[in-house]
């Protein structure tokens, strides 16, 4: 394991990292995948340190950042990379700020709850998610190829418009984003968040064959895709019960939560 004073390196395979924030409450995971030709960095964290720093160490390759979603903890060291992909119903927020999000709010969730050292750069006073305009746009079903490995983008969006999943074709791995993961509640609560989109992309998700792990962007690294199957079971009875909409709350399944 990689020693860093901010991040934790763990290797999935020797041509799959991730490169986790542990020190912060979010404990926001970025995750590398190399290719023969390119790596694809799927989000680039929180900001609080500059993930190019890790990056360097683990690849030489030219690095192609894909954005699951343009929320503050997944954008942070979006501005230290040329290449750049968001979904087009992100694409607005990237370039123009976050709805729904004020600047306050996001300062306030950037500096809580930090538990490691800060490096010197960052003052959660003056912080601003980065905004800039994207080398492209990601739609669904877009296949990328890196050389000797594919990965297909599904559009789930939800708990933002254009976020996004990614499956690694070669190796069975779905990384999720903030779509799914455990011990926190995946939320759609914000006005600018859409339950029965959620919903709707959950169930996507289900249904995607051969799934050998999956890698949400939060909390626990890498579950057990049996957890597929709950997510089936959970969306049957949010439907049944008329829970999928704003103000219904927190709703606890096996493995995984959801708020509205």
């Amino acid at each position: 394991m990689m020693k860093d004073s901010w991040f934790t390196v763990q290797e999935i395979d020797p041509k799959t990292y991730a490169i986790s924030e542990y020190g912060h409450w979010e404990k926001v995971h970025s995750f590398l995948l190399i290719g023969d030709e390119k790596a694809i960095l799927i989000d680039t964290g929180l900001g609080i340190d500059n993930i190019k720093r890790i990056t360097d160490q683990l690849t030489d390759l030219p690095i192609v950042v894909i954005t699951t979603h343009v929320h503050a903890d997944h954008i942070g060291s979006h501005g230290e990379f040329q290449e750049i992909y968001v979904h087009e119903g992100d694409e607005d927020w990237l370039v123009n700020g976050i709805k729904g999000l004020p600047i306050e709010q996001i300062r306030r969730d950037i500096s809580r709850d930090i538990t490691l050292p800060t490096p010197e750069t960052f003052n959660p006073d003056t912080y601003i998610p980065f905004q800039g305009k994207p080398t492209g746009l990601l739609q669904d079903g877009d296949v990328i190829d890196i050389g000797n490995r594919r990965i297909t983008i599904y559009h789930t969006p939800g708990h933002s418009p254009g976020h996004i999943s990614v499956l690694d074709n070669i190796h069975g791995y779905l990384f999720t984003g903030d779509l799914l993961y455990d011990e926190t509640p995946v939320y759609a609560f914000y006005p600018s968040t859409n339950p029965v989109d959620l919903v709707n992309s959950l169930e996507k998700i289900s249904e995607i064959p051969n799934v050998t792990k999956v890698f949400g962007s939060h909390n626990t690294l890498g579950l057990e895709p049996i957890i597929l199957q709950e997510v089936k079971n959970a969306i049957g009875e949010l439907r049944e019960r008329g829970l999928v909409k704003h103000g219904t709350g927190i709703h606890k399944f096996q493995g995984f939560s959801v708020q509205f």
